[in-house]
């Protein structure tokens, strides 16, 4: 049975982090990704380490299996050939600073124009929209801007980044989810529509209950470490031997808690009685919590805590995170075997569904302009005469030019 997204076609013009994730999302639900590249150059992720044997890995974990079409979009040829291409496609994502497209007289206006069907994404650091829709952004711009990293971190510490592009992330995930909607509404309207995602509004909506607590307490969160705000105790120990997580989310399980570590009398303390209470005394509980875990070594303590059914996991590394049996069972590790890199060992696709079977590898990433022939010829229906002719213009170029 097909993917979800088979016979979907997609214009990539992303590069680097936040596009580049979106369309491999798509492509993991089964989209045709045609990225278009930068003759010679291509992708900035392609200069981007970690490397292996000369191949980004960076650039490999989010573009296997993409088709690469090398086009110079400063030429009229190239700015020409990508517009009969959004014809052919019926998804155009770019992330391009605001007002670019418009430059090359390739904006959503003519588009549209072009093909009424097309769903256009957008993913911009600040928006298509706004007084500071032309600022140039990276992802630790939004996640400061956006308030995350003033809630991250421990308190009386510098602010600290999240470890990893959350900014870039989030909101490459908001654009997978708004050109799925997109698509489904046009099947019923037959009309495409412009889909317009910032990085910093996604920022602002991951803030889960910060803004509501601002609200109610009068004052900013603050970073609290591994801490919940709200319940407790909800956070990180330290075992003999390293750090776990436990997560006591209502008070049946604090009363199945205090049974396991065998502290009968923090069950009896009316100090802990509810999860208001523990987490009003949270500094009379913590210490005494801290004590208990010291004098067993982490495994073991995972092992009392699973039996009592109260949540819990180790703080892994991400070697150990490579070794997960849930994760391998899930089928979320997978490898590329690339020509120059060898195998390289990727996430796997997290959307779970039927119609997607599941694979142990991925396609290799494509060479800069590797598809280009390839897709002019099968997509515009161009002949060789014609694809030497825009070759010898500049507009296009093939792998090994």
């Amino acid at each position: 049975m097909a993917k979800p997204l088979e016979g979907i076609r997609v214009l990539d013009l992303t590069r680097v982090l936040a596009g580049p994730f979106c369309t491999m999302t798509l492509s993991d639900l089964g989209a045709e990704i045609i990225k278009i590249e930068v003759p010679g150059t291509g992708d900035d992720s392609r200069s981007f380490g970690p490397f292996k044997n000369g191949q980004s890995l960076y650039f490999l974990n989010i573009n296997r299996g993409k088709k690469s079409v090398a086009i110079d979009l400063k030429t009229q040829d190239g700015k020409a050939l990508l517009l009969e291409l959004a014809k052919q496609c019926d998804v155009l994502v770019e992330n391009y600073r605001p007002g670019t497209m418009e430059k090359l007289g390739l904006g959503w206006d003519v588009l549209k124009k072009a093909n009424p069907r097309l769903v256009y994404a957008a993913v911009s650091g600040f928006g298509h929209t706004g007084p500071d829709s032309g600022r140039p952004a990276y992802d630790i711009l939004v996640q400061a801007r956006g308030g995350v990293m003033s809630i991250t971190g421990w308190p009386d510490t510098p602010p600290t980044r999240v470890g990893l592009s959350m900014g870039d992330i989030m909101a490459a995930s908001f654009a997978t989810s708004g050109i799925l909607a997109a698509l489904y509404q046009r099947a019923a309207s037959g009309k495409g529509q412009k889909v317009d995602v910032a990085m910093l509004d996604c920022q602002l909506a991951i803030l889960e209950n910060a803004l509501v607590r601002y609200q109610v307490d009068g004052k900013p969160p603050e970073p609290i470490g591994t801490r919940h705000p709200t319940i407790t105790p909800f956070q990180a120990f330290h075992a003999s031997d390293g750090w776990f997580v436990v997560g006591v989310g209502n008070d049946a399980l604090w009363k199945s808690f205090c049974g396991a570590i065998q502290r009968p009398d923090l069950l009896a303390d009316q100090r802990f009685a509810t999860n208001a209470d523990r987490t009003k005394h949270y500094d009379d509980l913590i210490p005494e919590l801290e004590r208990v875990f010291e004098h067993r070594p982490m495994d073991e303590w995972l092992d009392i805590l699973e039996r009592a059914g109260v949540p819990s996991a180790p703080v892994n590394t991400v070697d150990r995170v490579m070794k997960d049996p849930q994760l391998a069972a899930r089928s979320m590790f997978v490898t590329v075997d690339d020509p120059a890199a060898g195998r390289v060992t990727i996430p796997g696709n997290p959307i779970k569904m039927e119609n997607i079977p599941e694979s142990p590898t991925r396609p290799v990433p494509p060479r800069i302009g590797q598809h280009t022939a390839d897709v002019l010829a099968s997509v515009l229906g161009l002949d060789n005469a014609r694809i030497a002719e825009l070759k010898a213009s500049g507009a296009i170029r093939d792998d090994g030019d």
